[in-house]
């Protein structure tokens, strides 16, 4: 089996997919004009792909309460601290920031929807 997509039923899947595209760097795969306005996000190198919606049918999580440990989406990044100033500076809000023994630098934030995206800097990269 190979990962397709993970998927989160959000506010305001239109200007939530304009900005990972413009700020994350992500590329729209597919949307939807109409409701549930679908889209499916896809990284930098096509290999991992979110999609986002509004399907009134299901509740849409309280992201902004729950502990990023709950859910987060994680992002490999090569400079986490220009990344985060960003990031923040594009609405993204700051939850936590740790170097852990090995060298790895993690930062967590939430997005502007409150949906927490953490960014890796890992000394061993998982890919």
């Amino acid at each position: 089996m190979q990962f397709e997509h993970y998927a989160l039923n959000v506010p305001d899947p239109c200007a939530m997919a304009a900005w990972y595209v413009k700020h994350c760097g992500m590329s729209i795969a597919k949307a939807m004009d109409g409701p549930p306005f679908t889209h499916f996000l896809a990284d930098c190198g096509g290999r991992v792909v979110m999609e986002i919606y509004r399907n009134e049918t299901a509740p849409i999580a309280d992201y902004r309460t729950q502990n990023p440990l709950v859910f987060h989406a994680a992002l490999a990044v090569d400079t986490p601290v220009e990344t985060r100033d960003r990031l923040v500076a594009a609405g993204a809000t700051l939850f936590e920031e740790v170097v852990l023994e090995d060298g790895s630098h993690l930062v967590m934030l939430r997005d502007p929807w409150g949906v927490p995206l953490q960014l890796c800097c890992r000394t061993t990269p998982f890919v």
